[in-house]
């Protein structure tokens, strides 16, 4: 039964207070990813129990409808009973061995079989496999120069770092200390989606861009989908110049359709990356990832080839057990059945903001969808400019909102929401009921509300 909120930031939760201290003591913010941290909204992070199916509960003992589904990873919900099954007969077997094993091999074929790559390295990481990915382009074409987007997230890599999304835009962080000058030198930041700012890069520039780095379709700043053609685009141009395109699918692979987006766009327009980058689903909730791509490009990697990359938990037996089983549980009626919950969601979410007056723009990008807070509303948000025109304070108000009426959001305006394939009509019922009052909550809500880090949202 979920209580009514009493204050702006409802609930004491003091277990996840509690824990909170004791986390801050001895790992830096409390948290091992800045965003969980709940800076950007305020209040108390809660700290997660359990999960099953389309439900989390934290240490407090509520229960929450969860819309963040480890920020993408948890296709089928949680703790679905064949991956626990998987999880648990693999791990019986010995849980790293440091050498080949058969389900490595299955998963790789599994992801071949799927998508248009060739051939595929396992590693650990979203982070891990684009710095690879990129290591390897340089390598083969014998260049420096890096091509990304601004408001495009392609982990915590130094060169990729520069005018990067999720938490980097959400704490409005103004560069990127730790990282050498020299790193982001060799970087060329564009706006997403401009084809004329891609154009005149390679007309100045050409000769020395190894490659393009681009999320397929971008959820680090919001659901911001590529314009028509725009992928296709950047395959051409990167083709007519000798350098490699890199579309990383980290997010949306095997979420938003069983080939990834290449399945929504790149099969369709009949263009394919040179490489491309995968995790979250693929691990089925294990961290897993992988980069691939052409076979002569993949076959200039160790030990076949002189560029070098290794890791001694890549292909764990347990994590690519999780994988398999999740992806071979992606049929094409399950992507069918997260587009139907997502645009359900998305529409009653729309609804109860328009029934309270709220500007905003719920967009979409495959079945990841956002809320865009801002007046007046816009027809598309195109690029990380426009996803940063918003009223940030409403967002916050219907974060908290949501979280008292039992839902759980992603704790920042600039993160995709995420369905899952357990979210029954119980579940879209107890969002129904909880849309109206968030709705509220973000009408009501001023400019001058200010999150715990003190800064105006």
């Amino acid at each position: 039964m979920i209580e009514a909120p009493t204050a702006a930031h409802p609930f004491d939760a003091p277990v996840s207070a509690a824990l909170m201290q004791r986390a801050r003591r001895v790992i830096p913010g409390g948290v091992n990813s800045p965003v969980r941290a709940f800076r950007a909204v305020g209040g108390t992070p809660r700290f997660v129990a359990s999960g099953r199916g389309a439900y989390v509960t934290d240490a407090d003992g509520r229960e929450y409808v969860d819309l963040v589904s480890s920020w993408g990873a948890l296709l089928h919900g949680h703790a679905h009973p064949a991956i626990v099954e998987a999880v648990t007969a693999a791990a019986a077997h010995g849980t790293s061995y440091g050498a080949p094993t058969e389900v490595e091999v299955d998963l790789a074929e599994e992801i071949i079989a799927r998508t248009s790559v060739e051939q595929v390295r396992l590693v650990s990481s979203g982070t891990e496999a684009t710095m690879s990915a990129v290591r390897l382009a340089r390598g083969v074409t014998g260049r420096d120069l890096v091509v990304k987007f601004a408001g495009c997230y392609h982990g915590h890599v130094d060169s990729l770092l520069a005018s990067a999304g999720s938490g980097v835009v959400t704490f409005g962080l103004p560069g990127t200390p730790g990282v050498p000058a020299a790193a982001t030198a060799a970087t060329i930041v564009l706006p997403y989606n401009d084809t004329d700012a891609v154009a005149r890069a390679f007309a100045e520039q050409g000769a020395r861009i190894a490659c393009v780095v681009t999320e397929a379709a971008a959820g680090n700043m919001g659901a911001v989908p590529p314009l028509p053609g725009f992928n296709a685009f950047l395959a051409a141009t990167c083709q007519a110049h000798g350098a490699l395109l890199i579309s990383d699918e980290v997010m949306t692979g095997f979420r938003v359709h069983r080939s990834g987006w290449w399945g929504l766009d790149g099969a369709v327009e009949g263009w394919t990356p040179d490489l491309t980058t995968f995790g979250k689903v693929m691990g089925g909730g294990f961290p897993a990832a992988a980069f691939g791509g052409r076979a002569d490009v993949m076959g200039q990697l160790a030990p076949e080839g002189p560029v070098y990359q290794a890791g001694t938990l890549s292909g764990n037996p347990v994590a690519a057990a999780a994988g398999l089983t999740a992806l071979r549980l992606a049929t094409d009626e399950l992507y069918a059945g997260l587009d139907r919950t997502a645009a359900t969601i998305k529409a009653l979410a729309s609804d109860a903001l328009t029934a309270e007056g709220v500007p905003h723009l719920a967009q979409s990008a495959g079945n990841m969808f956002s809320i865009f807070f801002g007046d007046p509303p816009r027809q598309a948000v195109v690029d990380l400019t426009g996803a940063q025109d918003q009223q940030l304070y409403r967002f916050s108000a219907f974060f908290h909102a949501m979280l008292a009426h039992g839902v759980w959001l992603p704790p920042s305006a600039y993160e995709a929401w995420f369905v899952n394939a357990a979210l029954d009509q119980a579940a879209i019922d107890r969002l129904a009921t909880a849309l109206p009052r968030a709705a509220r909550a973000a009408a009501a809500a001023r400019p001058d509300a200010r999150s715990d880090s003190g800064a105006a949202q």
